[in-house]
């Protein structure tokens, strides 16, 4: 009983009131000897991890809505049709105070501060602890950078409340790079030979999720900020270097009863009585579908369903499923109101009314009705293969093995004619962002994909934004967070 009191003392914490950029005095826990024991470190630890699962749909959000792959039609009201459109402004902001982001640092700013002090009976098991929260230390700082650019950097938690400490300008991207980079380090560091799974689960951070992260960061790196092959050669390095995952067939990859597979790296944990992922409004309402059709013609109306239709799949990744070959094609259920058949897909069907993403969809409980309690992976081992054929391509050398190992699990049987042949970097570049466009529709990545690819890619390939308002690329903060805190500059571009 005493260990969930700490962790409820400590989420309690969460609750505290946050300034501008949602920095947080430091817990009262720490003067009343909540770091003393190794139990209470071992709290904080999975406080941590409940805390970071509250900002899985924020992640998506910024990394996936404002890309080609949404904005088609859906049964119900759609959401987030500002973002979708790129409508950003001083005055349209999708994530006030840096989407609380800096909340959550407090609490790992917090253990790394407070934890060192404590002696563990096993300091292997407190080394891996440290080797995972200076990596989430790094994914933060990640989302951070490549969502706002120049952003605070704040590394200690606060020891009181002091408005004016919690002041803090922003920081040069190149500094933040920085930043991410050296708790990169930090991270393999205290993981050192150690690559093993935090009680055996993928739910927790590890060595292979690190060095994801690592191939990911300094890829962002090497072409958004310039720092070429060399980092590029560090991605390489790094991604090369995660061992023991490999794919799995999609029947084993996606639903409750395969969260174990052998593809997921890291993946934030959903469950019964505890929470639900936020997957339920890619679905719909069992009223709407009663009078639907799939694209074979065959009524859904015992289809079980208990969410909402918000978000619709474009015609553009419609269209770039269409091929019937691809296992990849069933990632979404067409749906139509006149019962005939639909395949191949077909833009501008008046009979078509929306989609359903099949990637997520949850189980049936005892109830009768449909549970989300899918885990929602962050980095699974088809992310590293063409996150690597990325970092290939980028030193000019052959990434087609790469795409070859996912593109022979999308095709299967029918792999033979499919394979892809090594060309030139922009034709090597355009297959990549493809294929990683049809592998990881509603998982959060495309946007990112977009962006990292430089050279001006994005502006080709998101009809919503143009390259004249290049600005938008990263977001803009509220004019009362600027108001509140005289440290701060607005987004570049936005004050035109």
């Amino acid at each position: 009983m005493k260990k969930y009191k700490y962790i409820l003392n400590f989420l309690i914490v969460a609750l505290l009131v946050s300034c501008d950029i949602d920095m947080q005095p430091e817990s009262e826990l720490t003067y009343k000897g909540f770091w003393d024991t190794e139990e209470a470190v071992r709290a904080a630890h999975i406080g941590i991890y409940a805390k970071f699962r509250e900002y899985d749909y924020t992640m998506w959000k910024i990394g996936e809505v404002r890309s080609d792959v949404w904005g088609g039609n859906t049964i119900e009201t759609p959401s987030e049709i500002n973002l979708i459109e790129n409508k950003i402004s001083t005055t349209i902001v999708h994530f006030e105070k840096w989407a609380n982001f800096y909340g959550l640092l407090h609490y790992i700013n917090d253990f790394i501060k407070n934890a060192p002090n404590v002696t563990f009976r096993n300091e292997e098991d407190k080394n891996h602890m440290f080797g995972q929260v200076y990596g989430l230390r790094a994914e933060i700082y990640y989302t951070l950078l490549k969502a706002w650019g120049d952003v605070p950097i704040n590394t200690e938690p606060l020891l009181k409340i002091d408005l004016e400490k919690l002041k803090k300008k922003r920081s040069p991207k190149t500094d933040v790079m920085a930043q991410i980079k050296g708790d990169i380090s930090k991270s393999l560091e205290y993981f050192g030979d150690d690559n093993s799974l935090w009680n055996n689960k993928n739910i927790y951070w590890s060595k292979a999720v690190t060095l994801a992260l690592k191939g990911d960061a300094y890829l962002w790196s090497g072409k958004v900020l310039g720092g070429g092959d060399t980092d590029f050669t560090e991605a390489k390095t790094a991604l090369e270097a995660i061992s023991g995952y490999d794919l799995v067939s999609y029947s084993n990859l996606w639903g409750q009863t395969n969260e174990d597979n052998d593809e997921f790296i890291f993946a934030f944990d959903y469950q019964q009585d505890q929470k639900s992922n936020f997957y339920n409004s890619f679905t719909g309402r069992a009223v709407d579908y009663a009078e639907l059709y799939d694209e074979n013609g065959v009524s859904v109306k015992d289809l079980v369903v208990n969410g909402a239709s918000r978000f619709g799949a474009s015609d553009k990744t419609l269209l770039l499923l269409n091929d019937q070959n691809d296992l990849r094609n069933n990632t979404f259920t067409h749906l139509y109101n006149d019962g005939a058949v639909h395949i191949p897909y077909v833009a501008g069907s008046l009979s078509f009314r929306g989609t359903l993403l099949n990637k997520f969809l949850g189980v049936i409980g005892d109830d009768g009705s449909r549970k989300n309690y899918n885990n929602v992976p962050l980095y699974r081992y088809a992310d590293v293969l063409l996150l690597l054929a990325e970092a290939k391509n980028n030193l000019g050398q052959d990434p087609s093995a790469e795409i070859n190992k996912v593109r022979e699990r999308a095709y299967g049987d029918n792999y033979s004619g499919h394979e892809y042949s090594n060309a030139s970097k922009a034709v090597n570049t355009k297959a990549i962002l493809d294929e990683r466009y049809k592998e990881f529709v509603g998982e959060g990545k495309r946007w990112w994909d977009l962006v990292r690819a430089g050279d001006g890619i994005v502006f080709d390939e998101v009809a919503s934004l143009n390259v004249s308002e290049a600005y938008k690329i990263y977001y803009s903060i509220s004019e009362s967070m600027i108001a509140d805190d005289s440290e701060l500059d607005q987004t570049e571009g936005y004050s035109k």
